[in-house]
């Protein structure tokens, strides 16, 4: 660290992304980062670099990471690094980090970069800002998202100095009920952990792959740099739902409480007949009717579906904040005012256990008449 100064903010350069790998495999978060890292570096007029750890082969996945957007790929290969450990890991990352010196460094906030991220800027003297559901650097790009998304007031939106170039992270703060925007001034580089599934993905370019330029630093870790040893690693089969990845949800909010059981039962049934599936409001998970991994919103997971559809959900900022990016919405509420309404494409004002068995039976009309 005597050579590194993580307030030496001139010296740093460069948009960098953690590019997570399980047994080889890079993991779909690794695109979404890359996809935005890549607008974040146009922002700023720099290179995309990604960072992949693994072991012996894991140069063979490196080129992919370019058909995202990365112009380098920094690779670091070493046997101790096949399987994730916390010590191996961030002392590899913060070595090359203070040798190459980023000024934005961004990790999935998956189960190992949560674990790894704030590791890793405690030891650079650096900041984070944890579990992000949006990033800026643009100015002009960060106010029409205030304008958008916020209650600011014009005049302190249009207050925000146009040349400040720091890395703006959003995220949820006290339990989703307020949006805080964290910057990172004084240190570099600008650390985020950003939440899986709100970023787009973009389209994958060959070409990009291709010119991707690989880097292989020189890794030095030994066992006796590690405080742990993986001795066997178990995978346990649990199923859970598979929000993220869906063409259609269907999601329940606190319109279903008079009849709890039917409700979630009237949104199985529709999400079986669009081949999709089940999704809850924050309020439906806290009651326990619904549990944790089908909570969509700025607390729970953020979609993109083609068709989502919203049974009596009022619609509040957290949740709208975490599927307004659905192609078709189609909103379903007793409340003709509904905040939901806003930003439906269709919006059906009725009891849900009246309209969900009609949309179900039409549905299944138009499939027989196929």
């Amino acid at each position: 660290m005597s050579n590194f100064n993580s307030a030496d903010i001139a010296a740093f350069k460069d948009v960098w992304v953690f590019c997570e790998q399980r047994e080889g495999k890079l993991m779909p978060t690794d695109f979404e980062l890359i996809s935005k890292g890549r607008d974040l570096a146009n922002e700023l007029g720099v290179n995309l670099c990604g960072l992949l750890l693994g072991g012996e082969g894991i140069e063979s996945a490196a080129k992919e990471l370019g058909g995202y957007g990365a112009d380098k790929v920094i690779v670091c290969e070493s046997p101790l690094l096949a399987t994730y450990t916390t010590d191996g890991y961030a002392k590899v990352i913060c070595d090359v980090i203070e040798d190459l010196k980023p000024e934005a460094f961004l990790i999935g906030a998956t189960n190992i970069g949560r674990d790894l991220g704030p590791r890793c800027a405690a030891r650079l003297h650096t900041g984070l800002c944890a579990d992000c559901t949006h990033l800026d650097i643009d100015v002009p790009k960060y106010k029409d998202f205030l304008r958008e998304s916020s209650t600011l007031a014009p005049a302190a939106i249009d207050s925000i100095k146009e040349d400040d170039r720091n890395l703006k992270m959003t995220r949820p703060a006290f339990g989703g009920h307020l949006m805080a925007t964290i910057i990172c001034p004084r240190f570099r580089p600008a650390m985020a952990t950003v939440r899986p599934g709100v970023m787009k993905k973009a389209a994958f370019d060959q070409a990009k792959a291709d010119a991707c330029e690989i880097i292989k630093p020189v890794v030095s870790l030994t066992e006796a740099d590690m405080q742990t040893e993986v001795v066997e690693v178990v995978k346990a089969a649990k199923k859970l739902v598979d929000l993220i990845g869906a063409d259609v949800v269907v999601s329940v909010g606190r319109g279903i409480s008079k009849d709890v059981d039917g409700g979630i039962k009237l949104a199985e049934e529709l999400a079986e007949v669009l081949g999709g599936v089940v999704g809850a409001s924050r309020a439906v998970v806290d009651s326990g009717w619904m549990s944790a991994d089908h909570q969509v919103g700025q607390t729970g997971k953020t979609v993109h579906p083609k068709i989502y559809v919203a049974l009596g959900i009022s619609g509040a900022i957290q949740h709208k904040a975490g599927m307004q990016d659905s192609e078709c919405i189609i909103a379903v509420n007793k409340n003709d005012t509904a905040p939901i309404f806003e930003i439906a494409d269709y919006g059906i004002c009725g009891d849900l256990f009246k309209v969900t068995p009609m949309l179900i039976e039409a549905i299944k009309a138009a499939k027989a008449a196929k």
